[in-house]
């Protein structure tokens, strides 16, 4: 067994394994006789044939030889890999002997001690495997390599100690014993001859940062020798933002710490002086285009502080304007002009002479899915057509829209067969334009919880919509079915259906005890279609029919045959019945949004109005406002501004007081998801149910547990609501996670119902201590008299009007002894809360994370400012799937 070989002794020349064999070679000299090999022989192989290792050697039998010639051979032999010994006897008789010792073969290749970078990821980097032959060279680069690639890892401290077990038949076990060592850290970064900015200034340009226990979830404090580059490069650039046209970085150093845990990082500058604008002049060989005027339209202007940024968003734009007028190839050269002692920077935009290009051709590569057609209806130029950088931006937006490619797909411009034309490519990169959203949870209201729900927004590649979803607990049940086609027989006009079936169980709480309130039987179906107006404006129309059957338990809400507002409630009475709701609808759209999956700049504006009433038993118009903007502000943040709000009016007449027109199943509801910090319907008008019962003392109180209070969102005719949001940018290993977070505010609110009757007044009294108390409610007869009972000899309870005695033959009560009262509903507080306009306030913060089980989106919203009844919640997720 050979161990314990380490990776400093691999580092050295190869041991003189040479060195018995030379000496047994004669010592060489200018008076050497030219001898003939007389008989040539190998001894010592197992695996190779002696003609194999004689014929890496020039010895023949019967040649002449040197000595010159013999260490050759013995240096050719080594050169070969195969032998790890090799010598030779016999110079001065003729008779050679080539004796060697072969390499071993490699039986296994083991690693231990790696755990942060995988065998498989190790393994296809080093050259050693089984079968093979052993050599020591091999060994040493292959030590090197695992170094090298943990020092990709941040691993600057990492070592191996290869270690050779032997084995029978000339093999060897190589074991690589790796010490991984922690992350090498960016303990500090210093900077020096800076004086305009401080250190920390400074530091905030830079893509490494300080490790700091903060900065858990940051890969940018590991040292990473390319980045360092790129942060000299940053520095440069944050410089010329700020006017130092002078700024270097005269060196940067990472110096390794003696217990190569740690880098520290030293920069020196030269911060330069301050250098402002001077003349900003436009001059074009293109005769189409004034240089005065452009001038004229340039953001940057003469005395401003110079900017780098500004010069090239100015040839950007300058690019575009050219682009705008058929111009794809315009080079515009800033020229610069540096005056050192007015410390002012003139620059001179050249505008080159170009030609008035058109499109030869659109190619699209990269679609194994999806019909090219999808991909060339997005694309706002054909062959043929002038050349327009805007109609490339809007095609490149469009088709990003889709969903059915990588980010940041961008349509890239080359030279045509002639000058004056240009090809535009395409290529793109699918991605997976399923999803599935599948959760299952136990809870102690719904019992078990199943919802599935699957899209495929690029059915058949053909970019129609297929979705289905099915949910399914104790007290709701639904499924839905949709299909879009975006382009009916390829002209472009939308279309779509939806067919749905929902069951919904409402329920309160009697006791500990949870009861089913009502039930609402919901099926019907809608037809959509969509037309474009222009290229930002589009118009979409739809039909809907729906059937509702809201019911409740005879059984435990009815009396007498009718819906006892005692236990349901008058609301939930008054809403009762089947009804027929046959709407149309339409909506003005404007959207410029450049991408509607994930936006970073554009707008979008909606107004819609759907009407009940065409057949039917439903009356009513309602009009919804939507509108959204997204801008991007630069290193990766993106602010948004989402707002919408909604009224519905009812067509019918009134049906009587303290009823309203609007059916609680058409009103709006408001709370999560749409606004997070409120539970699902926690916001907007509700009726609150309360108990009364004793306490220890005796006295009357009302229930406070919110679990024991019945509360019925009702639901509200007009609401709005409003979020701000602004998306923060992580570091690159967050982002390699898919993590976005964002911040945000919302300010809402739903109201404007008709109040409804209270559903019963309690009568009172007042006990020994003068405290008010809320009496049950009797039943009473067709005649308003209340009602107790008696029980007779036969054992059975009598019905009776008597409040004391038995009724005699007259109808007369005769008797002291007191009848039991038959009670119609045991006291209780009923209250209508929520039902205004005044806005509710939350902010929060949200995470989506493409995570290895799907998308998941994870909030944690604060709600700031609510209104008495609104039902709160602070956590909320959702998580789904993509194939």
């Amino acid at each position: 067994m050979l161990a314990g070989i380490p990776a400093s002794a691999f580092a050295q020349a190869r041991p003189a394994a040479a060195t018995p064999a030379a000496a047994t070679a004669p010592a060489t000299s200018p008076t050497d006789n030219v001898r003939t090999i007389k008989s040539l022989r190998v001894e010592g192989s197992q695996r190779i044939e002696a003609e194999t290792a004689l014929s890496y050697t020039k010895l023949r039998q019967g040649q002449p030889y040197t000595n010159e010639l013999l260490d050759q051979a013995i240096k050719d032999l080594f050169a070969s890999d195969l032998f790890a010994d090799v010598s030779i006897s016999g110079a001065e008789t003729g008779d050679i002997v080539i004796r060697v010792r072969e390499n071993p073969i490699i039986n296994r290749v083991i690693l231990e001690g790696n755990k942060r970078l995988k065998d498989d990821k190790i393994v296809k980097e080093i050259k050693l495997k089984p079968r093979q032959i052993f050599t020591r060279a091999a060994v040493r680069q292959d030590v090197a390599r695992i170094i090298e690639l943990y020092r990709r890892q941040g691993r600057f401290a990492a070592s191996v100690e290869p270690k050779m077990v032997s084995l029978d038949q000339n093999r060897v076990d190589v074991v690589f014993e790796i010490a991984e060592g922690p992350k090498s850290k960016v303990r500090q970064i210093n900077i020096l001859g800076n004086e305009v900015f401080d250190d920390g200034k400074l530091r905030a340009q830079m893509a490494t940062k300080e490790a700091r226990f903060y900065r858990f979830l940051s890969s940018g404090t590991s040292y990473d020798q390319d980045r360092l580059a790129y942060d000299q490069q940053k520095l440069r650039q944050f410089y010329l933002t700020e006017g130092y046209a002078d700024f270097r970085v005269t060196s940067a150093v990472a110096e390794l710490t003696p217990d190569k845990k740690d880098f520290i990082i030293t920069y020196v500058v030269e911060e330069g002086p301050r250098y402002k604008f001077g003349d900003v002049t436009v001059d074009s060989d293109i005769r189409d285009f004034d240089g005065k005027k452009l001038a004229t339209t340039l953001p940057i202007k003469k005395g401003d502080w110079y900017n780098a940024k500004a010069v090239e968003d100015t040839v950007d734009n300058l690019s575009q304007t050219t682009g705008l007028f058929g111009y794809a190839f315009t080079q515009v050269q800033p020229e610069f002009q540096r005056d050192r002692e007015s410390l002012t920077m003139s620059i001179n935009f050249h505008i080159g002479q170009a030609q008035r290009t058109y499109v030869e051709r659109v190619d699209i590569t990269g679609n194994t899915n999806t019909q090219d057609k999808v991909i060339r209806r997005e694309v706002r130029l054909a062959e043929g057509d002038a050349f327009n950088t805007f109609q490339v931006k809007r095609s490149q937006d469009r088709i990003n829209s889709l969903g059915y490619f990588q980010d940041k797909f961008e349509i890239k411009q080359t030279p045509g067969s002639a000058a004056d034309r240009v090809v535009l490519e395409a290529n793109v990169e699918e991605k997976s334009t399923g999803e599935l959203q599948l959760s299952a949870g136990y809870s102690s209201l719904e019992r078990f919880i199943i919802q599935a729900n699957i899209t495929q927004r690029n059915f058949r590649g053909r970019g129609q919509e297929l979705r289905a979803g099915v949910n399914y607990s104790t007290y709701s049940k639904s499924i839905e079915l949709g299909f879009t086609e975006p382009y009916l027989f390829d002209r472009n006009i939308a279309v779509g259906v939806d067919v749905f079936r929902r069951d919904f169980n409402s329920f309160n709480f009697i006791g500990t005890n949870r009861n089913t309130t009502y039930e609402q039987t919901t099926t019907g179906f809608q037809v959509r279609a969509g037309v474009p107006l222009t290229e930002f404006w589009q118009l979409a129309g739809r039909y809907s029919l729906s059937y509702d059957d809201v019911g409740l338990d005879e059984a435990t809400f009815f009396t007498n045959g009718e819906c006892d507002p005692l236990k349901a409630g008058r609301y939930l009475c008054d809403a009762l019945g089947k009804r027929l709701t046959s709407s149309v609808g339409y909506s003005l759209i404007y959207d410029s949004l450049n991408s509607r999956l994930r936006p970073s700049a554009g707008q979008r504006l909606s107004f819609s109005q759907d009407f009940a009433g065409l057949g039917g038993d439903v009356k009513y118009i309602r009009t919804r406002v939507e509108g959204s903007k997204f801008k991007s502000l630069g290193g990766g943040f993106i602010a948004s501004v989402v707002a919408e709000g909604g009224y519905i009016h009812s067509l019918q007449g009134s049906p009587g007081p303290g009823r309203d027109a609007i059916r609680i199943n058409d009103r709006f509801y408001l709370g999560e998801p749409q606004f997070r910090g409120f539970d699902i319907r926690g916001v907007g008008p509700r009726v609150q149910r309360i108990r009364y019962t004793t306490d220890t003392t005796g006295a009357q109180v009302l229930v406070s547990d919110r679990d024991q209070i019945i509360d019925d969102a009702l639901g509200g005719k007009a609401y709005y609501l409003g979020r701000v949001e602004l998306e923060i940018p992580l570091g690159s290993g967050a982002r390699e996670m898919g993590l976005r977070p964002s911040i945000y505010a919302q300010m809402g609110s739903l109201f404007n119902i008709t109040r409804p009757r209270p559903t019963a007044v309690f009568p009172t009294t007042t006990d020994a201590n003068g405290n008010t108390v809320v009496l049950p409610l009797p039943q009473v007869d067709g005649a308003g008299n209340p009602l107790y009972y008696y029980v007779n000899a036969a054992g059975a309870a009598v019905q009776t009007i008597c409040a004391a005695g038995l009724p005699d033959g007259s109808g007369a009560c005769n008797g002291i002894v007191p009848n039991v009262p038959l009670i119609a509903s045991e006291p209780f507080l009923e209250r209508f809360l929520g039902d205004s306009a005044r806005p509710r306030v939350s902010v929060g913060i949200g995470v989506n994370w493409n995570s290895p089980f799907g998308p998941l989106r994870i909030d944690l919203a604060k709600a700031l400012v609510s209104q008495p009844g609104d039902d709160r919640k602070l956590i909320t997720f959702n998580v789904g799937t993509q194939f």
